[in-house]
């Protein structure tokens, strides 16, 4: 049934397209690339395939063993990949501040930075931080580190002339949040939590931080772009705390679902691709851009959302 999605959109490339086609002839050497949640599906992935383009890759991790094993992996298959191993727990700004000091002493240039781990579905908790944990990791800890390594990029960009890119992997399921769209006032609070709504509520954070840093480095005047994505519905470790919804989803639309490779494709292209030189702002799936939510496309809620996670992370 995968046919059904074959057909290829305005960049040539569709829903099934693999993360290795659509960056095919690509050169990515002299780039280095910070990829989070890099020890496993998708962002395991990315990582591979950005290295067999030529890039240096810093896979930050929440469980370095983890990483240090895909790392082993990739370096087998490609002899000359060049891969680091870096902590990263997403939920804890103090973890996030580690991570961003560490790799500044790597003394490394900076071109891109894939914004890709996440969790999905948990039952109500806080973070270190006193955070709801959907909103922490997949928001909070992503803002951080962003305006953390946001220097980094840009100074890169003004050195080498090479364009800036920022990757915030965000979901469709960003059309499923609160009806406010961002529970300002009761983000930590475990009455009205619904864990899937607490999830769209972050994969909205996440277009709504993408489009507003894209505003703001315009404004800015750097070459620096910002863009969110949608990876497509993969059965992988985002689901771990709804394992049984994912037994039955598969079995129901086994055929509509990605596998890795096809997952991992849309961030990579955007990354990587000459396609998208110059261009900011924007919500991609299956390797094209397309419509997000009237919510997401919100400026107001845009700029509100960006102030009150300033205040969050200092």
């Amino acid at each position: 049934m995968n046919w059904l999605f074959r057909k290829p959109g305005p960049s040539g490339f569709s829903y099934s397209s693999t993360a290795e086609e659509v960056t095919e002839g690509i050169d990515a050497s002299g780039l280095t690339a910070v990829v989070t949640g890099a020890s496993s599906g998708i962002g395991s992935e990315t990582t591979r395939v950005l290295a067999l383009r030529g890039a240096h890759v810093v896979m930050a991790v929440r469980n370095v063993d983890a990483g240090n094993s895909v790392k082993e992996t990739i370096i087998k298959e490609i002899g000359n990949a060049q891969v680091d191993v870096l902590e990263l727990d997403l939920s804890s700004m103090a973890s996030v501040r580690d991570f961003a000091l560490n790799f500044k002493s790597l003394n490394l240039p900076l071109n891109i930075l894939i914004n890709n781990a996440g969790i999905m579905g948990c039952p109500f908790q806080l973070s270190q931080d006193g955070i709801e944990l959907q909103f922490a990791t997949n928001h909070i800890g992503h803002f951080l580190l962003t305006n953390l390594l946001l220097e980094d990029l840009k100074k890169t960009s003004q050195k080498t002339g090479i364009e800036g890119r920022i990757i915030i992997v965000s979901s469709d399921g960003h059309r499923f949040s609160y009806s406010s769209g961002i529970r300002f006032d009761q983000i930590n609070e475990k009455t009205g939590y619904y864990a899937f709504l607490a999830y769209g509520q972050s994969k909205l954070a996440n277009i709504l931080h993408a489009n507003e840093l894209a505003r703001r480095l315009q404004e800015e005047g750097v070459n620096v772009t910002a863009n969110s994505i949608h990876p497509g519905a993969i059965p992988t470790n985002l689901l771990r705390y709804r394992k049984t919804i994912l037994g039955s989803l598969a079995q129901l639309i086994k055929f509509a679902l990605k596998n890795i490779p096809q997952g991992a494709s849309t961030q990579c292209y955007v990354a990587l691709h000459p396609q998208l030189k110059g261009v900011r702002g924007k919500y991609f799936l299956d390797n094209n851009e397309a419509a997000s939510s009237s919510l997401s496309s919100n400026t107001v809620l845009a700029k509100k959302l960006w102030e009150f996670s300033e205040k969050i992370i200092s």
